[in-house]
């Protein structure tokens, strides 16, 4: 996983609460455990037009020109601003998965689903509940004339708006920090503790070396 880095990005709203993990990527798209090659197929159903399958030709369907990610305004946005509740449903890690490969590395919403929040952390986005109110405001400048653009500062937990320079403070469970700024996932987690982890073994094969008979 790479470490999350300090950037300044395009912020796209999506408008809707509750948004579902099958609404972010739809039960046929599952087929994969590959990590990659899904964000063609985010926010399928809504996106397109027609009914979306593994492998298709996405620059050949007919988009929805009332989507949001289909405004030319906020084309490679990096940045999603959503309601309420976003990521509720299923605890599928595709749908993380997805988001990250279409390019997103941010997420920010009043509240998340427990299950989506923590998966968004071990996939190298980061997620951010911040005030309704201030979730509000974003959305209206967002619509404004001009696409909102806003420095995210992980150390220093704090969004700029590049157009007022106004600062949002944000609080991030410390430890979901260190291991984006590291980019640590579970397994690199695991393996920077890799000395103590054989220390304990090589200690517990002293102390009871019947756990490690071997019949060979």
């Amino acid at each position: 996983m790479e470490p999350f880095k300090n950037f300044t990005g395009l912020l796209a709203p999506l408008d809707r609460a509750n948004v579902d993990t099958d609404a972010i990527i739809p039960k046929q798209f599952l087929k994969s455990i590959a990590r990659t090659g899904f964000g063609p197929y985010l926010f399928d159903e809504l996106r397109y037009l027609d009914h979306g399958e593994p492998g298709m030709d996405c620059s050949h369907r007919p988009l929805n020109p009332e989507f949001v990610l289909n405004d030319p305004r906020y084309q490679n946005a990096d940045i999603l601003l959503a309601r309420e509740n976003f990521g509720c449903g299923s605890s599928r890690e595709h749908a993380p998965w997805a988001l990250a490969d279409y390019g997103f590395r941010v997420i920010l919403a009043p509240s998340f689903a427990d299950i989506f929040f923590n998966n968004c952390f071990k996939n190298g986005l980061l997620p951010i509940v911040l005030a309704a109110d201030v979730i509000d405001d974003l959305f209206g400048q967002a619509y404004g004339p001009e696409a909102l653009r806003l420095r995210v500062d992980l150390p220093a937990q704090q969004l700029t708006l590049v157009s007022r320079g106004e600062r949002i403070a944000f609080e991030v469970d410390p430890g979901h920090k260190d291991r984006l700024l590291k980019g640590l996932d579970d397994i690199g987690v695991t393996l920077s503790r890799a000395d103590a982890i054989r220390a304990y073994e090589a200690r517990r094969g002293v102390e009871a070396p019947w756990l490690f008979f071997s019949a060979s």
